[in-house]
């Protein structure tokens, strides 16, 4: 894998209740709203689960993501071909928590700190 290893753990605050970002994170037609401009592979089921496969595209760069725990407060995705490594998300009443560390030639910390932002104001537009 081409890259460098980087590693990146945020928390913010959110106006939203543990449910509403729990169906953000868990329910693809959820997720799919605010991580625009990713595109996401065909077929994907309502809500993750373990062992859920999927492919995502930044343009012509592909992550896998295997779903490796889908709980009712954290979610573990396991990544693979543009990402070598892992993203787990945390939350609760208020709150949101990203983990990602990997190889890639992509500046994780910025894409993370840009997504959690539009999550943030997906959540808030609610």
């Amino acid at each position: 894998m081409l890259g460098t290893f980087q590693q990146s753990n945020l928390r913010i605050e959110v106006e939203a209740s543990e449910v509403d970002i729990r169906h953000s994170l868990l329910r693809p037609a959820e997720f799919q709203q605010w991580l625009a401009p990713q595109t996401f592979s065909a077929g994907l089921p309502d809500q993750l689960a373990s062992g859920t496969v999927y492919t995502s595209w930044l343009g012509p760069l592909a992550i896998q993501h295997r779903v490796d725990l889908a709980e009712p407060n954290g979610l573990r995705l396991l990544l693979s071909q543009g990402i070598d490594g892992y993203h787990e998300w945390y939350w609760g009443e208020g709150w949101i928590q990203s983990c990602l560390a990997g190889v890639s030639i992509l500046p994780l910390s910025l894409g993370q700190t840009l997504s959690l932002l539009r999550l943030q104001q997906f959540l808030k537009s609610k």
